[in-house]
């Protein structure tokens, strides 16, 4: 029986001992893994500063980028209205030119019907004759029927219908 307890505690010694190494060896790993934890940490903890740095970086590049854009727009704006009165301008003074060049033609017609109303129906029948048709249709147009008719009569029968027809029209 001595025997046997000594065979006990032999192999319960021999077991505690496998077990201490055992122990021992997986607190040598854990703690290399610790360590190999703690430098990962490290290395995710630079690049989480470097991402927050680029972001801050980038964020105040989109706000420069922003303030610039702003201020060319509101420059565009300015241009814009500047050409749009410009335009405006424009749009007046040829408004007053157009309606300036018709009184002037409309007062040169008036002479001119004048004239012609004032000459004799065969010397103004043969100035009309030797015009342009579309010359000739304006003066005529300014004229009185009466006056017209006369001086038609007085004219070449074929520009007479020439000019007629243009009349009717």
């Amino acid at each position: 029986m001595k025997l046997l307890l000594l065979i006990a505690l032999l192999a319960s010694s021999l077991f505690s001992l496998q077990t201490s190494d055992r122990l021992f060896e997986c607190t040598e790993i854990f703690k290399e893994r610790k360590n190999e934890l703690l430098v990962e940490l490290e290395r995710i903890d630079e690049q989480k500063q470097a991402l927050s740095a680029l972001k801050i970086a980038t964020e105040e590049l989109l706000k420069q980028k922003g303030e610039k854009l702003s201020i060319q727009e509101e420059e565009v704006d300015i241009k814009l209205a500047n050409t749009i009165q410009k335009e405006k301008n424009i749009q007046k003074m040829m408004h007053r030119y157009e309606a300036t060049l018709k009184e002037l033609k409309s007062i040169k017609m008036s002479k001119i019907a004048q004239t012609f109303s004032k000459m004799k129906p065969a010397a103004a029948s043969a100035i009309l004759s030797d015009m342009a048709s579309n010359d000739a249709i304006m003066i005529l147009q300014s004229l009185k029927p009466k006056v017209v008719g006369k001086i038609l009569t007085k004219m070449d029968t074929k520009k007479a219908s020439e000019l007629t027809q243009l009349l009717s029209k």
